[in-house]
């Protein structure tokens, strides 16, 4: 672990360097938005199995609908009903799925204009090779078993030009909300300067980097020095104390919180740092907490360090005088 001043150590040249670290990032959440009076209308059609367009200024049939024209912006509201069926305008074959995509086998994307608009939608179409689909192909709808107010409602296209029945119109309340999960895979690999600070992590120890002796020390460390170009050439190893620079109570609660409210997110400046970053700071209570205020880091146990930030679990105060303005205001 560091404590003390800071030390400094000049990089090996680059032949002699680790490589860089990488691992895989996964994002996954709900992602949740009120749809507006036109894409609800839109969506209402499709859960009562029926696609709903707006015509324009021009007359012309948008599908799915715009809210405002694109020739004049003028907002648009009369709202056209068209036909489950329509023509293949164009297509690309999808050899290789992904995951999430309509289909685990290989299938079509297509743009389809409905009989009526005046548009083409995107949208999957089900067949068993490219050999069984062409531009000017007649396709029609394929409802899912189960339609709740999604583009999902339409399951698929499929060849052919007799639709399916629909069920006659409800006065079921519209569609005012739309959930739709995101997933994300990334293989994120870090920089060099990245790399050696996660690594100094993993030893208990925070690494900065500059780029001449007396210059701004960046944590963590960057390419290259922001305001003159020069890249970061020389490590310099920081204490685990610091000041508060600036901070903000968070009472609201979220999905995936881990601490309870209320409590302080802070940018903590660390001694011969130049930069602040974000942390922690607890065993003190949310109104306690002020500008200057002098922290240190609350390390997780060593058996759980790992080549994250997360190896410090947060900062606490330390009991020491605050830091005078002065000392800190060019870094907020």
């Amino acid at each position: 672990m560091s404590f003390g001043n800071s030390t400094t150590a000049e990089l090996p040249a680059r032949s002699d360097q680790e490589k860089p670290l990488s691992a895989p990032l996964i994002l996954d959440f709900d992602y949740t938005r009120s749809v507006g009076p036109v894409i609800g209308r839109f969506l209402t059609g499709l859960r009562d199995r029926r696609v709903v367009g707006v015509r324009g200024s021009d007359g012309r049939v948008f599908v799915p609908p715009q809210e405002y024209d694109p020739g004049t912006a003028a907002a648009l509201d009369e709202f056209v009903e068209v036909s489950s069926v329509g023509t293949v305008k164009s297509w690309t074959w999808v050899r290789d799925p992904l995951p999430g995509q309509p289909f685990d086998r290989p299938f079509a994307w297509a743009l389809i204009q409905l009989d009526g608009a005046d548009t083409s939608m995107l949208h999957a179409v089900d067949v068993a090779s490219p050999h069984d689909i062409s531009t000017g192909m007649r396709v029609r709808i394929k409802w899912a078993d189960e339609t709740i107010g999604a583009i999902g409602d339409i399951a698929c296209f499929v060849p052919g030009e007799d639709a399916e029945s629909t069920p006659a119109a409800t006065d079921s309340d519209p569609v005012t909300m739309l959930i739709t999960p995101v997933h994300l895979e990334i293989d994120h690999s870090a920089s060099y300067e990245e790399s050696y600070y996660l690594r100094g992590l993993a030893e208990g120890k925070l690494l900065g980097g500059r780029s001449e002796a007396g210059g701004k020390v960046y944590i963590p460390p960057r390419g290259a020095n922001p305001t003159s170009g020069q890249p970061t050439t020389e490590q310099v190893e920081l204490p685990d104390r610091g000041i508060v620079t600036t901070f903000c109570i968070v009472n609201v609660p979220f999905l995936g919180q881990r601490i309870k409210p209320p409590y302080i997110a802070a940018y903590v400046l660390l001694d011969g740092a130049d930069i602040a970053f974000l942390h922690l700071i607890l065993e003190c209570d949310a109104t306690e907490v002020r500008m200057g205020m002098r922290v240190e880091a609350k390390w997780r146990p060593r058996e759980e360090w790992g080549t994250s930030l997360e190896n410090i679990e947060y900062f606490r105060p330390t009991g020491e005088p605050d830091a005078e303005y002065d000392t800190f205001k060019h870094h907020l």
